[in-house]
């Protein structure tokens, strides 16, 4: 069989010898790849780059003086004197101008048109940041300011005595910046806390306004400012900040400057009102005096947190928790906060009432004994009969559509109440959508309670307003702490709120409500002298003073009142005792403040030197009078003159007494009262609703219902 000659093969030296050649080929073209970078003359290539960047971003950007450029997958570019203009519509003319700068630039999302910085060296900068409410920015690197994805990605920046100017027209804020360096090598100092300047060598000066009010800030933080996720370190820092009447001290750390993720601090804060923080920080809380507060703020993606809060608001303590949701488009205010100890005066400007003026204490001037909010205290003029009671101040719509919350506060003591013996309380406040419910509220009075729910809806103008209130088992002879005549009464008083109404104030509200309300209270004791100087019963009045005051049996007593359109119109009036039956009807208007009400007592007992006559309760909320009705008392003074010509003991037969007056029908008034659905009766004022002839039982048209008997 023929044989095919083998190929032939090369020879193994000649193989090697191609490859030495090769290897040298790409070394040499390596080396001359390195020199070339090396000794690369990149400040001939200033110029080329200057023009291609500008016209990149559509602005000017120079390097003035020298460059130098380190390849790699991430490029260091050294230069000194540089130049990046500001966008025509900024005020400032620079973003940046440093007398030198490094920064590293990755090379891959370059590429793709994505600049990501990993880290700024810049010294002796000047700095002009800008926002406007449009969304441009000079900040960002494109000739469409307002694309978000042009914005550079800068992971940590150094800087070196330089300055800042921050404008953003949407928050009020036009600051400036000063920030400086310590040296390396330099000798220690110590700073606040015992905290060394090594550990913290960058100072700042911030100078300005925020949210159009004045600010100021002053601080120290480490020299590198983290501005990027990706570092994982903490990044030390110290505030010393005031906005307006607000100031607040910060220490702690924050893992991401740019989002202000990562935060743990401890912070103490005062101001003159809790309410300026809507303004500065977004926080809708009430109207408080002045306040001085401290804790740990947290924040960690979008929620603040605010724990192991410690402080007071006037003479009020305070204490809690809190979390600020900033995730969704309407943030979540949520948390619980008490007071071991609730000065009634500082809830003054919360539920609109005047502010009392502060009052220095003696021991030391400095030290605020009255309650006093940042609203200019107001001086109550008690003798003007014109002045409103009720409170006028009004919602702020916007703020209560701007923010949700679920918050809980209790107090376990309240005092300084003159006008109603409150012992202690807590509330529930939801506010969802621009409602406002405080839902379940309950207070201790009295050795009673008083709870239920209010909400107002600002989602209509005026704002709505629904209030279900109950009143139980207060004690009497706690209920007016200011009378001294009370105390040696006693029994439970009950009852009832329920009203609707629109108004953007209280006083308001409640000129426009419909609804009823009722006072309730069954057996008991009251002061007997209460009762006869209401009857203007002299020979009582008399024995009182010289054998003192006795408490007399009380069987029932009942007020209910049918309301529409701020007119309070009486079901029934009626407080029956051993001694007296009274009865009355009239009306008070809840819109003007003013009061038309008419009693008619009528004793059962014998009684000398009595002039009784109907009683009139007029005047306004302001200035309330009380006194007989002039022409019944006057038809019967005449008598008793007319009888004093003839025979001084015919006068005095006169002012006696037979008494006609018997038991009210305590059932029956009290199951008015109690009933929402018993129609008002004709207001006539002196026409009583429930009347009692001599001989007969009061009489009442209505239900007797189980209510009724839970009160007697």
């Amino acid at each position: 069989m023929p044989t095919t000659p083998s190929a032939e093969l090369p020879d193994p030296a000649a193989r090697q010898t191609v490859g030495r050649r090769i290897f040298v080929g790409v070394a040499l073209f390596i080396l001359a790849l390195v020199l070339l970078i090396v000794f690369f003359p990149w400040d001939a290539m200033r110029g080329p780059i200057n023009r291609y960047v500008s016209d990149q971003l559509g602005r000017r950007f120079e390097i003035t003086q020298h460059l130098s450029v380190g390849l790699g997958r991430t490029v260091t570019v050294r230069a000194e004197g540089l130049e990046l203009a500001n966008p025509e519509w900024a005020s400032e003319p620079y973003l940046v101008k440093a007398r030198a700068a490094e920064f590293d630039i990755r090379l891959w999302p370059l590429l793709r048109g994505k600049v990501e910085l990993p880290r700024i060296s810049l010294i002796e900068p000047q700095i002009g940041l800008q926002v406007e409410p449009d969304g441009r920015r000079t900040w960002a690197l494109s000739r469409d300011t307002s694309d978000t994805g042009s914005v550079p990605v800068i992971g940590a920046l150094t800087v070196d005595a330089g300055t800042l100017k921050y404008r953003a027209s949407a928050q009020g804020a036009d600051m400036s910046a000063q920030f400086s360096l310590v040296a390396e090598g330099s000798t220690p100092a110590t700073g606040t806390r015992g905290t060394s300047l090594s550990d913290l060598p960058l100072t700042y000066k911030v100078a300005g306004k925020w949210r159009n009010a004045p600010f100021t800030a002053n601080g120290r933080a480490g020299g590198v400012l983290q501005l990027s996720k990706d570092f994982q370190a903490a990044f030390p820092l110290e505030v010393n900040a005031a906005a307006g009447h607000t100031m607040l001290k910060a220490k702690g750390t924050i893992e991401n400057l740019q989002e202000l993720s990562g935060l743990n601090a401890s912070f103490d804060i005062q101001g003159h009102d809790l309410e300026e923080l809507y303004r500065l920080a977004g926080v809708v809380l009430p109207s408080t005096p002045p306040y001085k507060l401290r804790g740990r703020l947290d924040k960690h993606g979008d929620v603040w947190s605010a724990r192991q809060i410690q402080g007071v608001l006037g003479s009020s303590d305070l204490s809690g928790d809190l979390t600020f949701d900033t995730s969704s488009a309407v943030p979540l205010l949520t948390g619980k906060v008490q007071s071991r100890l609730l000065d009634f005066e500082d809830l003054r400007p919360v539920i609109g009432l005047p502010v009392k003026a502060a009052v220095k204490s003696a021991k030391d001037p400095g030290t605020v004994v009255a309650g006093a909010a940042g609203a200019k205290p107001v001086t109550v003029a008690k003798g003007n009969p014109s002045r409103k009671v009720l409170p006028t101040a009004t919602l702020d719509l916007v703020r209560l559509k701007s923010m949700n919350a679920d918050v809980v506060y209790s107090a376990t003591k309240i005092r300084h109440v003159e006008e109603l013996p409150l012992d202690k309380g807590s509330v529930h406040v939801k506010l969802n959508n621009g409602v406002l419910q405080l839902d379940p509220l309950m207070l201790a009075v009295a050795g009673g309670s008083l709870a239920g729910k209010f909400s107002v809806d600002v989602n209509v103008v005026p704002a709505a307003f629904d209030a279900h209130l109950a009143l139980r088992a207060v004690q009497l002879n706690q209920l007016f702490p200011t009378i001294e005549s009370t105390k040696s009464s006693f029994g439970k008083v009950s009852g009832q709120v329920n009203l609707t109404g629109r108004g953007n104030s209280a006083a308001q509200m409640l000129a426009s409500s419909s609804g009823d309300v009722a006072v309730l209270m069954g057996k008991g004791e009251l002061s007997n002298i209460l009762l006869e100087f209401m009857g203007l019963d002299g020979g009582e009045v008399i024995k009182f003073l010289v054998r003192g005051d006795r408490n007399v049996k009380l069987l029932c007593s009942a007020a209910a009142f049918e309301v529409k359109q701020g007119m309070m119109s009486s079901k029934v009036i009626v407080l029956d005792t051993s001694d007296t039956v009274i009865n009355g009807a009239g009306q008070i208007n809840l819109a003007n403040e003013t009061l038309d009400i008419t009693l008619h007592p009528q004793p059962k007992d014998h009684s000398i030197l009595s002039l009784r006559s109907p009683l009139k309760i007029g005047g306004t909320f302001a200035s309330p009078s009380a006194g007989p009705d002039k022409l019944a008392l006057g038809a019967r003074a005449g008598l008793t003159l007319g009888l004093a010509f003839i025979n001084p003991l015919l006068a005095l037969a006169a002012t006696i007494e037979t008494g006609p007056g018997e038991d009210a029908d305590c059932r029956g008034a009290l199951a008015v009262a109690a009933d929402p659905k018993a129609k008002a009766q004709p207001a006539a004022a002196g026409s009583p609703v429930a009347t009692v002839q001599p001989g007969k039982r009061a009489e009442v048209s209505a239900p007797a219902p189980t209510p009724a008997q839970a009160v007697n």
